[in-house]
């Protein structure tokens, strides 16, 4: 029966240990452990406990040997039974030695080497029967647990390498087969492993990969030549045997990190992370880190270190100040094997830490006193620019200057601004000065950082200094203390009239200037100005209704200006209020209207006035009708509705359809009152039911005279005769149309028509034709007789004339087409018409030419030929000239 690879529990295990180590002379740990197993029932293999070391030294490997041949120590401290083992009624005592030498991997690997050479055999369990000594019951053995087997990777063979051998008991029958099944047999990563089928010898064929792959379950199996199962299948466990085959590799090859300066012994700057492939239960995957070196040694070569089983690196001593070095490059190397630099191997990598900055230089002025000069009356001016050192990081809070003026500008005429490129201070002028008022000012300025200061640093007594600042004098324009300047004058003043004295003064009391007047803007030409004193006088009345007041004021602007050099002016505003007299009468409004001829209650026109005065001299208005003449008070009344508004309409119950014009008394209410004699145009006509005037009385009312009556008939007499002219001359020039003959179809008159000719040639189709007759044949006499120079033969033939159809005197519409295509029939047939059926010859050059070949020409000469003549043809003949005349020069 085959057994599953499990962990059973027994019911009594006990474990005793001592422990002897002694240290050799050469180098060599040694440990002794004895234990005391007591058992029962058990079955092999049996895990019975785990043995744990820790050797002397650190950085060496440790291998356990078992004294007694059941039990066996794998390298992990397991303790188990080798074979099967019968009831012990009495414990068993045996000694575990744990040893530690530097050419403990070569003994291992041959150890392991002649592990695997051993023969080691697996037998497939059976189950068997036993009696109960009480009961009378029958309890069934347990199966042998299989052990793991061990195989160390990277191994150099020979191979196929055996491992173990396959036994079943009925191994006797020869017709028993064994195969093995599972990842690393007949599944992917197929081929690793193999058996025997007959011996049952399960081999290796290559070397193994801890790092690839660490374990490998596979089954075994036994079936007889029919392919019947004769035993269970038991479980095979293989575990690769690491090896230090793999270096360290740091996730980075370049680490980087900070820490500010100052900073206190154990603060934390950064981390460095390895890992290793190898097992990291063993040493061969256990990293330790340490530091090879630092650069720069400032201020001493050790000023970090780092935790050689994390990477964290920390600060060890004082000193880091970032003013003297900004950037540390520490090489920090890995090793595994727990750090054994014998037989660990190693990589580095590059940590870089920066030196932050903290605020622990306060800026400093470069000297103690600055000094600038400023014009008075200027703005956004720079006065003098501060210079101060700060050495800690450019362009941080923690260097950035920050000016303040503490003392010696109680006005607030100057501030200072820092430059973000230099870190200088602009001192500035803001808020103009005068020095007239003051010649000089002394400030007193502080500078500071926009970063405060780090914890216990004080400030420098640099950090304040002290600024001249000279005011120059200016020739200041002359200034009016009243600007701009209001008066009040009635309108209508006379020209002449003093309205008041505009002066100006000069603000530079320590020069004597002459100040002079002059008028720079004056829209209606009413003022004058004394260019000495400045006395403003009226060269005109002043009206307040002029387009140039607005709200009753009238605005003049002056110049006042002084004999310094360079020359000021100053320019002053003269507010004139004027205030208002009744010198506008009132005018009626509105100006014309209508009314219905009959009274009805509607037929009334509303009145109003408009005056160009303001109160009190405006309404109320008074209306009324004057008494000449008698028929306006006979016709119309007035009616009063309020102060600014009256009524007008009709006394009589009708009357006559027309244009009336209406005088009308308008007085408004000023003192003395004025009056103005309006007339209103009043249109009286018919009327719908509405109150609408109807349109034949809107006519009749409209009151035209005889001449425009008679101008509007004399323009319709012209209008109609134009039209009768026209028609006449239409009329004729259809009869002459009529009366000339009909020689062609409009549709063929070029005239007024456009012709479209699509023909372009037949092609080479169209070339087959005679070309002799484009000479002068020979056979025609009448044409060789011909005067010299004549070519063309298209003559009219000498036969008589076809008859053509003859036109009715009146002929009717319907026969015109009749008549064209008879035309044309007798114009196809008549050879007489143009153009003429006859031969015509064109560029007729002979039977022969009378001078030789052109190629017999040639161009050389005589010499006696004189070319020169050909210079006086002119320009265009001058290239020949120099190709011919020029013989000489060549």
């Amino acid at each position: 029966m085959l057994t599953s690879l499990q962990n059973l529990v027994f019911p009594h295990v006990g474990l005793e240990c001592w422990l002897n180590h002694f240290f050799l002379p050469l180098h060599v740990c040694f440990c002794e452990v004895y234990l005391i197993v007591s058992l029962s029932n058990a079955i092999f293999p049996f895990l019975l406990s785990a043995v744990k070391f820790e050797n002397c030294q650190r950085s060496r490997e440790v291998g356990f040997i078992s004294s007694h041949p059941n039990f066996s120590v794998r390298p992990d401290g397991t303790v188990y039974t080798q074979q099967e083992v019968a009831n012990l009624s009495e414990p068993v005592q045996f000694m575990v030695t744990a040893r530690d030498t530097e050419k403990w991997h070569k003994e291992k690997e041959s150890e392991s080497t002649e592990e695997l050479q051993k023969e080691e055999v697996i037998r497939f369990s059976r189950r068997h029967q036993r009696g109960s000594s009480a009961n009378g019951l029958r309890r069934q053995k347990r199966d042998w647990v299989i052990p793991p087997i061990n195989v160390p990777e990277n191994s150099r063979g020979p191979f196929p390498h055996m491992l173990v051998r396959i036994r079943s008991d009925q191994d006797k029958d020869p017709g028993i087969r064994y195969s093995i099944t599972g990842a690393g047999a007949d599944q992917p990563p197929s081929g690793i492993y193999n058996i025997d089928p007959i011996s049952g010898n399960m081999f290796v064929t290559q070397p193994l990969d801890r790092e690839e792959r660490a374990s490998y379950h596979l089954r075994a199996h036994a079936v007889d030549m029919n392919g019947n199962q004769v035993e269970n299948p038991i479980d095979l466990y293989i575990y690769v045997i690491d090896m230090n085959d793999n270096r360290p590799e740091f996730q980075n090859q370049v680490y980087n990190g900070s820490v500010a300066e100052g900073s206190k012994p154990g603060s934390s700057v950064m981390q460095v992370t390895a890992s290793d492939s190898d097992d990291s239960t063993t040493a061969n995957g256990m990293v330790r880190y340490r530091i090879l070196s630092q650069t720069p040694h400032s201020p001493i070569p050790n000023m970090f270190t780092i935790n050689s089983e994390t990477g964290d690196i920390v600060t060890v001593a004082a000193g880091l100040d970032r003013e003297k070095v900004s950037q540390y490059t520490l090489i920090v190397q890995a090793t595994d094997m727990e750090g054994n630099l014998n037989f660990g191997l190693s990589n580095t990598a590059t940590a870089l830490i920066s030196i932050t900055d903290i605020n622990d230089n306060p800026p400093e002025f470069t000297v103690r006193t600055f000094s600038g000069e400023v014009p008075e009356n200027k703005v956004n001016v720079v006065v003098a620019n501060l210079t101060v050192v700060d050495r800690d990081q450019p362009h941080s809070p923690n260097w950035n200057a920050v000016y303040r003026i503490v003392n010696g500008d109680p006005s607030g005429h100057f501030t200072i601004r820092t430059n973000p490129i230099t870190n200088e201070g602009m001192l500035t002028v803001i808020k103009p000065v005068d020095f007239e008022m003051n010649r000089a000012f002394m400030l007193t300025v502080v500078v500071s950082n926009q970063a405060h200061l780090a914890s216990g640093i004080q400030s420098s007594l640099q950090s304040t200094a002290g600024v001249t600042i000279s005011v120059q004098d200016v020739n200041e324009p002359p200034v009016f203390p009243v600007n701009p300047k209001i008066i009040r004058f009635e309108e209508g003043v006379p020209a002449g009239t003093t309205l008041t004295v505009f002066a100006a003064q000069d603000p530079d009391h320590f020069i004597h200037q002459i100040v002079r007047y002059a008028k720079l803007s004056d829209p209606a030409n009413w003022l004058r100005i004394n260019r000495t004193n400045g006395q403003i006088t009226t060269m005109a009345l002043l009206d307040r209704e002029s387009m140039y007041v607005r709200n009753n004021m009238y605005e003049a602007t002056f110049l006042a200006y002084d004999n310094g050099s360079p020359q000021a002016s100053g320019t002053g505003t003269l507010q004139i209020y004027l205030i208002d007299v009744n010198d506008n009468a009132p005018v009626l409004v509105p100006r014309e209207a209508q009314v219905c001829e009959r009274t009805r209650p509607n037929s009334r026109i509303n009145i109003t006035a408009s005056d160009a005065d303001t109160d009190p001299n405006v309404g109320p208005f008074v209306f009324e009708l004057p008494s000449f003449p008698p028929s306006v008070r006979r016709n119309w009344t007035i009616s009063r509705l309020s102060g600014d508004y009256a009524q007008l309409k009709l006394r009589i119950s009708y009357l006559e359809a027309g244009m009336y014009e209406i005088p009308i008394i308008v007085s408004d209410s000023g003192n003395p009152p004025l009056s103005n004699r309006s007339v209103i145009r009043v249109k009286v006509c018919p009327c719908d039911h509405n109150g609408d005037c109807s349109a034949t009385g809107a006519v009749a009312a409209a009151g035209l005279g005889t001449g425009a009556i008679i101008a509007i008939l004399i323009c319709i007499i012209i209008l109609l005769s134009m039209v009768l002219l026209f028609v006449v001359w239409m009329k004729r020039r259809e009869k002459e149309r009529q009366a000339k003959p009909l020689l062609i179809d409009p549709e063929d008159d070029v005239r007024d028509n456009i012709l479209k000719y699509d023909e372009e040639g037949g092609g080479e189709e169209d070339q087959d034709y005679d070309l002799s007759q484009l000479q002068q044949p020979e056979s025609l006499d009448h044409i060789i007789n011909k005067t010299t120079g004549v070519r063309r033969v298209d003559e009219r033939p000498v036969i008589a004339e076809s008859q053509y159809p003859v036109r009715p005197s009146v002929p009717h519409p319907g026969d015109i087409g009749d008549f064209i295509n008879d035309g044309l029939r007798a114009a196809d047939n008549d050879p007489t018409a143009p153009p003429y059926d006859s031969l015509l010859v064109f560029d007729y050059e002979g039977s022969g030419s009378t001078a030789g070949s052109v190629s017999s020409l040639n161009s050389t000469s005589s010499g006696d030929q004189d070319y020169d003549y050909l210079n006086d043809w002119g320009p265009r003949f001058k290239k020949l000239a120099d190709l011919y005349g020029g013989g000489d020069d060549d």
